[in-house]
């Protein structure tokens, strides 16, 4: 394996790690949250628990009859009401042994009530349902007043507490949206630089053949009339025929190509029959057209080169022998081509891989065809090739799909 393979075997080991010191990061963010969440919730029982100590102490007091005692009980009073007033935050219902509601701080209420209106049938609607809630919490407190005489102390997470409570997953989403972005304009970024090398290449290699093959074109007018065996010139005039229809496929894939119904029988079989006389007498070809046209919007010198690309890795991946066979057909809106061979195959996790630029097994060659191949497909003719099937030491079967051209309404 080459190390270009290495390199995106490396890539995607790499993703993995970063994928996993993210999940890590956004661990320890919820740890450190639950831990902050679960400090708070402590100290909330702490308050409540002084809260509930506080009323059994005020109740004890009120039934305290000596004046001495009374007047000793009054100013331990005003400190416990000011424990009692001091609660802003937590919501609060004290009930009595039967679950009757005795009295109930900060919580919303649909109607305004104060100290000296009582409930109105609204509100005690809301704090039944409240209470019938937090009855299935373990904010539940029980304040021993006498040995006959118990009340019941139910109270509701602060604000504050359920607001931290959201925000370990806020900051998740946060960081997902986040992360999500960046690898957006990364990617984009990358595909368009990868465009602009594509065309300006392209440009470039069309331009660089297009002066030696006018040249060529021109010696072998000039062969031919120096009087050179006709059958040598057209043998060489075949040579630079073919290499001016490599600096045309160039040139259109610089640039946005002509696009024009065909018929996906004929370009496959042109471009099949061309590479048949040109593989290995002991590799079995076998060519499956579909038994009715298949019209659809392509360019045709592209998609042969894509053919191409596809029947020539099938015969490197069987070194020599073995069967390729292309078969046409139609499949709901589209028209499709397979490539199968007999070869190494693929294993799945490269399924993907094997069409990024660059990527290849074989000790040589640039590892761009198969990229162009997608590059030809997916942009061009708004189709998809994919690996459909593989096994190692079994074969491969390539896929392409191309929309079907649907017919005009009117005719």
């Amino acid at each position: 394996m080459k190390l270009t393979s290495e390199i995106y075997e490396l890539r995607r080991y790499g993703t993995w790690f970063i994928l996993a010191i993210a999940i890590i990061m956004v661990g320890f963010f919820l740890y450190i949250s639950n831990r902050l969440v679960n400090d708070l919730t402590i100290q909330e029982r702490e308050r409540m628990e002084v809260w509930a100590g506080a009323t059994r102490q005020i109740a004890r007091v009120t039934e305290i009859a000596d004046n001495e005692s009374a007047f000793t009980s009054a100013e331990d009073l005003e400190f416990l009401l000011s424990i009692l007033a001091g609660n802003h935050t937590i919501p609060v219902l004290l009930t009595d042994a039967n679950g009757t509601i005795i009295d109930q701080r900060n919580f919303d209420l649909p109607e305004p009530a104060d100290s000296i209106s009582p409930l109105s049938d609204t509100n005690l609607a809301y704090l039944e349902a409240k209470l019938q809630q937090l009855k299935q919490s373990n904010n539940i407190i029980q304040i021993v007043i006498s040995p006959d005489n118990s009340q019941y102390l139910y109270y509701d997470d602060s604000k504050l507490l359920k607001r931290l409570g959201y925000y370990p997953y806020i900051q998740l989403l946060v960081m997902i949206a986040f992360i999500g972005v960046v690898y957006f304009a990364l990617t984009s970024t990358k595909r368009a630089e990868q465009n602009k090398v594509w065309v300006g290449l392209s440009k470039e290699t069309a331009h660089q053949l297009g002066t030696p093959i006018s040249s060529l074109m021109a010696w072998m007018e000039l062969l031919e009339s120096l009087g050179v065996d006709p059958e040598t010139v057209k043998e060489m005039n075949k040579d630079v025929n073919r290499l001016s229809t490599i600096a045309s496929r160039f040139s259109k894939i610089g640039s946005r190509p002509q696009m024009e119904t065909d018929d996906l029988n004929a370009v496959v079989v042109h471009a099949a029959q061309y590479m048949s006389t040109r593989i290995s007498q002991r590799i079995n070809f076998s060519l499956i057209p579909a038994p009715q046209p298949v019209p659809v919007n392509m360019s045709a010198p592209l998609f042969e080169w894509v053919m191409e690309n596809l029947i020539k890795n099938a015969v490197d991946a069987m070194e020599g022998t073995g069967s390729i066979t292309v078969a046409i057909g139609i499949d709901g809106n589209n028209g499709y081509v397979t490539v199968s061979d007999t070869g190494k195959g693929i294993s799945r996790k490269n399924f993907k891989t094997i069409f990024n630029p660059g990527y290849t097994t074989k000790t040589r060659g640039w590892g761009l065809g198969l990229t162009l191949a997608k590059r030809i497909i997916d942009q061009y003719h708004r189709g998809e090739i994919y690996v459909k099937e593989s096994e190692p030491g079994r074969g491969t079967t390539f896929r392409i799909d191309i929309p079907l051209q649907q017919k005009d309404s009117t005719d």
